[in-house]
């Protein structure tokens, strides 16, 4: 039942990273976006899946952090990609 609760906890989570992304890529901007914020919520991430595997606990909820883990870098390159446009623009 734990690893049910923690993979409905990741879900939650998890669900408005690729939103968050998609509305992203089209604003075309940085502006609004933490940098350290998504690097904090990405090094949780990788604090997470390290601990499943350190504590020998490596289930079916791994693959819900690795969704996320995936979908929170794909927010890290548009970020990185808004900021140059932003350059481009002068802003």
């Amino acid at each position: 039942m734990a690893h049910v609760l923690e993979a409905l906890m990741l879900i939650s989570f998890g669900i408005s990273w690729p939103v968050n992304a998609l509305n992203a890529w089209k604003a075309r901007t940085a502006r609004g976006t933490s940098l350290a914020f998504l690097l904090l919520i990405t090094f949780g991430y990788v604090a997470g899946i390290a601990a499943k595997f350190v504590g020998h606990n490596i289930t079916w909820v791994l693959a819900v952090y690795v969704f996320n883990l995936t979908a929170l870098v794909a927010n890290l390159l548009i970020y990185v990609r808004n900021s140059r446009l932003d350059a481009q623009r002068g802003e």
